[in-house]
């Protein structure tokens, strides 16, 4: 018998992810509305020096979806007393991890930006914020592996209180913190990258506690000593390794694109900044629907039913839509009102405009497109998800090293999202129409 994904069952695993993705949303959104009061120059630099440090976490994030697929693997096969078993095996590699990456931060971060940076003001800047930012890497490793956790087993909720508690954080010490007020030291952009670790180290407190709590009493396998199987974390990283490196190249490449357009000079890395900033809170439902994708395909496969896959994704990406054109609808009304929450220039406000305009389109085409290629990823097969982003990749870095040269208006420059989404979207469709995949066992 068939048992079909309904339209609440997707509702209830991509709301609390959605609310998950908003807690970087909210704190770059609150970073970047917080800072773009005091200067281009301080925009820019929470820009670059923020994504500087998110390439680093992305392998992380790219491991916990390893594990994430397959706790969900398992989770639909019935065999729970594996999740814990799994867990314990994602957190032995991701302490490793998060210490190699925290220490690769704290000796080369500043030799790395000098390099990649081409103004003395945003670079010393840049370096404020690293500073303190760089010592939240590993707790940023382990809530990303939570919430692989959660959304495997379907049971999100945590992730939506997590999300609370980071906003609530950040949202203070950003008040407190860049501006000086209450009592609290006068930091500028420095003050935004101690509120920002601060709200990741409340965010890992909250999971674990949480997660003794409700787990430990459950037949998961959580919170017990588990000998140590080499076999099975071979396996985790056969599946894991591809999408850490896909991550790594995919947020790698759009580092790139905010260091070419750098180059453009400080009033195009401001405008980037805030448009980045919009574009977040747009595709932040995108990249819910497709990570909830990605858990139901390979549940579904996990249950035995793969002729149910294309029906869920198209499922899934109508919710999407229905989701996403609101806020599209409403961003390209009132752009103006968008941008002025980032700086009290309405010339400035006005320059940002026509690139808002673009990321509009370019959401749209996002949301389809990541919703295909994480359904690739979702069947297991994550070499090949790899290979596809990667060939894509390439086109997308040529088309934005040409447009950097070719005009001096960053709107332009922005339209690379509209490539990639397209360009995506179709060939992770044709790669799920006529690909062996569901024969993939992991």
């Amino acid at each position: 018998m068939k048992v079909q994904i309904t339209n609440k069952e997707i509702w209830k695993i991509a709301i609390p992810i959605m609310l998950g993705n908003l807690a970087q949303t909210i704190i770059n959104f609150t970073d970047t509305a917080f800072l773009g009061h005091l200067g281009v120059i301080e925009l820019g630099a929470s820009m670059l020096a923020g994504l500087f440090y998110f390439v680093f976490t992305t392998i992380a994030t790219g491991f916990a979806i390893g594990i994430q697929i397959i706790i969900a693997r398992r989770f639909g096969e019935g065999n729970k007393e594996r999740v814990g078993v799994i867990f314990e095996h994602g957190a032995f590699f991701v302490l490793i991890l998060g210490t190699i990456l925290f220490s690769i931060l704290y000796f080369f971060s500043e030799s790395l930006l000098s390099w990649l940076i081409d103004s003395p003001n945003i670079y010393a800047s840049a370096l404020d914020y690293i500073k303190y930012r760089q010592f939240g890497i590993i707790f940023v490793c382990f809530n990303f592996l939570f919430r692989g956790l959660y959304v495997g087993i379907s049971n999100t909720k945590a992730i939506t209180y997590s999300t609370i508690i980071m906003a609530i954080v950040n949202i203070f010490l950003d008040y407190c913190l860049i501006f000086g007020n209450w009592g609290f030291p006068e930091m500028g952009i420095g003050g935004a990258a101690l509120a920002s670790f601060c709200a990741e180290v409340s965010a890992f407190i909250f999971f674990g506690i949480y997660s003794y709590i409700t787990l430990r009493s459950k037949d998961f396998g959580m919170f017990k000593v588990h000998k140590l199987e080499s076999e099975l974390m071979k396996r985790i990283l056969k599946i894991a390794t591809p999408t850490m490196i896909q991550k790594l190249f995919s947020f790698g490449v759009w580092f790139v694109f905010f260091i070419l357009i750098e180059k453009m000079g400080e009033t195009a890395t401001g405008i980037s900044s805030i448009v980045r900033s919009v574009y977040m809170i747009l595709i932040t439902p995108c990249f819910a629907f497709a990570t909830t994708t990605n858990t139901l395909v390979s549940r579904t496969i996990g249950a035995g039913h793969p002729e149910q896959v294309f029906d869920t994704i198209t499922k899934i990406m109508k919710n999407c839509i229905v989701c996403t054109i609101p806020i599209i609808l409403v961003i390209m009304i009132f752009p103006i009102q968008v941008a002025s929450i980032y700086t009290d220039d309405i010339n400035f406000a006005q320059m940002v405009v026509p690139s808002i305009y673009v990321i509009c389109l370019g959401t749209i085409l996002q949301g389809v497109g990541n919703g295909y290629f994480e359904a690739v990823s979702g069947t297991g097969n994550t070499s090949a998800a790899l290979y596809l982003e990667a060939a894509i990749l390439v086109v997308y870095v040529i088309y934005i090293a040409i447009m950097t040269n070719i005009t001096d208006n960053v709107q332009w420059v922005w339209t690379a999202e509209i490539l990639y989404g397209g360009l995506l979207g179709a060939i992770c469709y044709l790669y799920m129409k006529f690909a062996n995949w569901n024969k993939k066992r992991i």
